[in-house]
């Protein structure tokens, strides 16, 4: 019982302070984008996504993954507290990302007529492209710093850097925002990738590492190990970076740019708002899931506690959004973007289905199964581009929403039975009875928003809020008893 209590908080742990990094950056990330729609409107909100993605689609083709393997070989050099090995892997990861960041900014120039032609249809965004190429140079450097500091496990320079890099950079966004409007775009993507960059590097620095004077090749050889691991994240996150560039590319060509802003803005508010519990998904449950990959028995413990996590938080997030969308939407955005409720409305519903669906889908990855990974990848990617073009087609935004949600429930009986049959995973049945009860929350409340109206409506949805709560409340005590926890460190202290 000590030990489920303490793997159960340990993941509360990791979620609050993972998901509390990132709280900070999505309040500037909140004002920026409030400002973008008032001062730019939907068609600054739809440049921006289409800029700053085919920018991302570049970057993680170019990277390599070395921001993620490079935190994998730091930590393990940490944790064995080898102090010779960890200068030559921060040595040897500086010089790497100058050379994936220069081939990144070649790369962009070289493809800029392209990019523009296929993201806007026609060529008038060639020099844009251009100019904003350093920028993936800049972010590269960026990434390569805060890997030293999360792989060191210094976590509040990980969060200063962060946040105050964002700050800067919004600080000097919104007077430009509002004097030049549309023509600050490009300007602002550049000047944020440098307030990153500046912070990122101020506060590596503050780490005492020992210099390592290695010549060029013994540099990438040391560095050929985190590439060879990295590719295969890096080929993953470039398939899922092309199918969502490739919908926006969709709605643009069939909806226009206004379009584009409004999925952009719903995108935003379902998975990077709602979305925080991943986030601690990515950085904390990988490698606690790899340490248990060859023990079945520990492996579907350590799947179950994390899926039952996620979802018993995510419930009453998931009720709050729903009741509260359309104030949500005014306070993030604008008036103009109330046409996205419908999308979000069914895309939040889609998350309860995505945390089951994402705690399964790390098995593959942890099992290190790359043939796998990559098919699964190609095929779920294919499937998402699928569901969402047609979605969209015949129902506009609220279409991708309901594509959105029938995608994760898809995704999630699919890798279910792909587990089963190739690592017989079987999910622990004492899950299905609190997922069961957290669907009929999410139901009840989706039914209430569709079918009643005033004074009603809000008291079923307030209702079903407190009541969504205090279970969710009630089952994260029976599992991690921190009621008892903090009763006995207030003991403790008073002694």
């Amino acid at each position: 019982m000590a030990n489920n209590d303490q793997s159960y908080r340990q993941i509360l742990k990791a979620t609050s302070l993972f998901g509390g990094v990132q709280v900070f950056s999505i309040i500037i990330s909140v004002i920026r984008s409030k400002a973008i729609a008032v001062w730019l409107g939907p068609s600054g909100v739809g440049i921006i996504g289409l800029l700053t993605n085919s920018l991302k689609v570049i970057g993680e083709f170019t990277k390599l993954g070395i921001d993620v393997t490079a935190v994998r070989e730091i930590s393990i050099a940490n944790e064995h507290e080898d102090t010779d090995k960890i200068p030559t892997i921060v040595t040897s990861l500086k010089r790497i990302v100058w050379v994936t960041g220069l081939f990144g900014m070649l790369v962009t120039i070289i493809l800029s007529p392209l990019l523009s032609k296929i993201a806007f249809g026609n060529f008038e965004y060639t020099i844009a492209f251009i100019w904003i190429s350093v920028s993936l140079l800049f972010n590269q450097l960026s990434s390569g710093q805060l890997a030293i500091l999360q792989g060191l496990r210094k976590l509040k320079y990980l969060a200063k850097a962060n946040v105050y890099g964002n700050f800067l950079g919004l600080l000097i966004a919104l007077p430009l925002y509002y004097f030049f409007r549309v023509d600050a775009i490009v300007p602002t993507i550049i000047v944020t990738s440098v307030c990153g960059f500046l912070f990122s590097w101020f506060f590596s620095n503050k780490i005492k590492i020992e210099k390592k004077n290695i010549t060029n090749s013994q540099a990438f050889k040391e560095g050929k190990q985190m590439l060879n691991l990295g590719f295969m994240l890096s080929l993953r996150g470039l398939i899922t970076l092309v199918t969502l560039y490739a919908l926006q590319v969709f709605i643009s060509h069939f909806g226009g740019v206004d379009e584009v802003g409004f999925y952009t803005a719903g995108f935003v508010i379902i998975n990077s708002y709602v979305g925080l519990i991943f986030n601690a998904m990515r950085t904390d449950y990988f490698p606690r899931l790899s340490a248990t990959i060859n023990n079945h028995e520990k492996m579907g413990i350590a799947v179950f506690q994390q899926a039952t996590v996620a979802v018993l938080i995510l419930t009453p997030i998931i009720i709050v959004f729903l009741t509260l969308a359309p104030f949500i939407i005014k306070v993030l955005y604008s008036k103009e973007f109330l046409v996205i409720e419908g999308m979000i409305t069914w895309g939040m519903m889609a998350t309860l289905f995505q945390a089951i669906s994402w705690s399964m889908g790390y098995i593959i990855l942890a099992k290190g199964n790359s043939k796998l990974f990559i098919k699964t990848s190609i095929f779920f990617n294919m499937l998402l581009l699928g569901f969402g073009t047609i979605g969209y087609y015949f129902g506009g935004l609220k279409g991708i929403g309901i594509s959105y949600l029938l995608y994760y429930i898809v995704h999630t009986i699919a890798i279910n039975i792909i587990l089963n049959y190739k690592y017989q995973f079987k999910m622990l049945k004492d899950f299905f009875k609190p997922f069961s009860i957290c669907f009929v929350f999410c139901a009840l409340a989706f039914s209430a928003l569709l079918f009643t109206v005033g004074i009603l409506k809000f008291f079923l949805l307030g209702g079903i809020i407190l009541i969504s709560s205090i279970f969710t409340f009630n089952e994260l005590n029976k599992r991690t008893n921190f009621i008892m926890f903090i009763k006995k460190k207030f003991s403790s202290e008073d002694d």
